[in-house]
């Protein structure tokens, strides 16, 4: 599976977060033989739940693992320090991003700590999120934890 197939696991995520009336971002979990594990979107308005960010859905739906050596997150958007620092603190190898157009997270801390970054800047995902942060502001800015 290429980065463009990968991508596409979590922009359909990103769009089942969307019709559910959320966040917009989607994420996949990659084992190092490049089988998806687990993937899943931002649910933090459908659950109630601050901590289920895109990337923290997937880690989740992929389950209990030995090690994370070797793996590759794949996200819409640029991860956030939270989802970063889920990615420093199990050894993911590799995160492939969509986009950190409409979002600069900590993806350059990310590659000062090893861990291989590419960023896709994909169209569909800036788009996604330009069209979501111009209609839903207020949801946006919680998100991203901004009054």
């Amino acid at each position: 599976m290429d980065a463009a197939d990968m991508l596409a696991q979590a922009v359909e995520e990103a769009r089942a977060g969307l019709a559910e009336g959320g966040i917009p971002i989607g994420a996949a979990l990659f084992g190092p033989d490049g089988m998806l594990w687990g993937r899943g979107h931002n649910r933090r308005v459908q659950d109630g739940d601050p901590s289920l960010h895109g990337e923290t859905s997937a880690f989740r739906n992929a389950g209990r693992r030995r090690s994370y050596r070797g793996t590759t997150m794949v996200t819409t958007l640029s991860p956030c320090w939270y989802c970063s620092g889920l990615v420093r603190q199990f050894g993911i190898s590799r995160v492939l991003i969509g986009e950190a157009t409409t979002f600069f997270g900590g993806h350059e801390w990310l590659a000062e700590h090893g861990v291989e970054i590419e960023l896709l800047n994909d169209p569909e995902c800036i788009e996604l999120m330009r069209v979501f942060i111009a209609e839903r502001p207020e949801l946006w800015f919680e998100d991203i934890g901004e009054d």
